[in-house]
């Protein structure tokens, strides 16, 4: 991990997120493998003296202090190197206009919002200049709306302060969004680590396609360098597999294009079942002739010159698409988004 990155740690629940999180804050520790900040080894090394802010999902601040008082704890009780008053309050008056919390000084936690009171602990963990700030699931509690707000300012504040930061999120789009880097977990282990493209355009497994975004999954055989689905072949912008009878197709409802008519390109026919325009995107979904359910995703302006309703019989192609040859086992496993 580099100097100044905001790192996001991404996958289901129960994958080791959380416990990847605690073993760097030092509230958990490893039976193998070391850690290093800024190249010194602080495998076993306390939390105090690993110099991590930590900052929870619910918050965690003392509901009897004030928004000046939970900032200032952490530099209250140092045992070395503890500032003075003046030093104190300098401090706590600059991170409460970092976090645009300045006229709330005098106010208790129960006097806040959800999203102020996260910004609040997020101060209260910048307060001892840590090393790493890590965060947990920091947008976890609350509403859509706040959420989305508080993973815009999140990344201001980090363009304006540059704190090497490990983030921690199940929700893809926040992890997209916010982070320089993304690490995609499955069960205990790293599948993938990139940007926020990479991870997604170019996945490095199945489960990260998968996990990232909605996704269709066909099954197809693979013969002379095209992907035959339901019989009907597609071919691979990419280099493909070597001949399968067996192999996955991810493509991603957005990379669907429909036509009413048989074309060069549109061949994969379905049914139109259902149709949803509300949102940025109309949602279809169809239903092959084996009987899969398929959901596309098209812009509202395509409306205007294609006319779909439920029963109409229409056609596919796909702008891109996504093949793997999983283990054998997993082949059987169908499912579609």
């Amino acid at each position: 991990m580099q100097s100044g990155e905001l790192l996001a740690l991404l996958g289901p629940s129960g994958c080791g997120k959380t416990t990847l999180l605690r073993i760097l804050s030092g509230l958990e520790f490893a039976d193998t493998g070391t850690i290093h900040f800024d190249g010194e080894d602080a495998t076993n090394q306390n939390v105090r003296n690993r110099r991590v802010g930590f900052v929870f999902q619910h918050y965690a601040l003392f509901r009897h202090m004030t928004v000046f008082e939970n900032i200032a704890f952490g530099l209250r009780v140092r045992r070395t190197g503890k500032p003075s008053r003046q030093e104190i309050c300098d401090r706590v008056e600059q991170l409460l206009k970092l976090i645009r919390l300045e006229t709330f000084a005098k106010r208790y936690p129960s006097q806040l919002s959800g999203g102020q009171r996260q910004r609040v602990a997020l101060a209260r963990a910048l307060a001892v200049q840590p090393r790493v700030l890590l965060l947990d699931e920091p947008f976890g509690a609350l509403d859509a709306k706040v959420r989305q707000e508080l993973r815009a300012w999140l990344r201001k504040l980090h363009d304006e302060i540059h704190i090497t930061s490990v983030f921690v999120t199940h929700d893809q789009e926040e992890a997209l969004e916010v982070s320089d880097r993304v690490v995609v977990m499955n069960k205990g282990r790293i599948e993938q680590i990139g940007t926020p493209e990479q991870v997604y355009h170019h996945p490095a497994s199945p489960f990260v396609c998968d996990f990232l975004g909605n996704v269709n999954l066909f099954h197809c055989t693979i013969q002379s360098g095209q992907a035959y689905i339901g019989g009907v072949p597609f071919h691979l912008a990419e280099p493909p597999p070597v001949n399968t009878q067996k192999a996955y197709v991810y493509v991603r409802p957005h990379e669907i294009d429909l036509s009413h008519e048989v074309t060069s390109q549109h061949r994969l026919h379905a049914i139109v079942r259902e149709i949803n325009t509300a949102g940025p995107q109309i949602k279809i979904d169809l239903l092959s002739d084996w009987q899969q359910h398929i959901k596309v995703e098209l812009p509202h302006q395509r409306q205007k010159d294609f006319v779909l309703r439920i029963g109409d019989s229409v056609y596919l192609s796909t702008k891109a698409m996504k093949i793997f040859t999983p283990p054998e086992e997993k082949f059987g496993q169908q499912k579609t988004y």
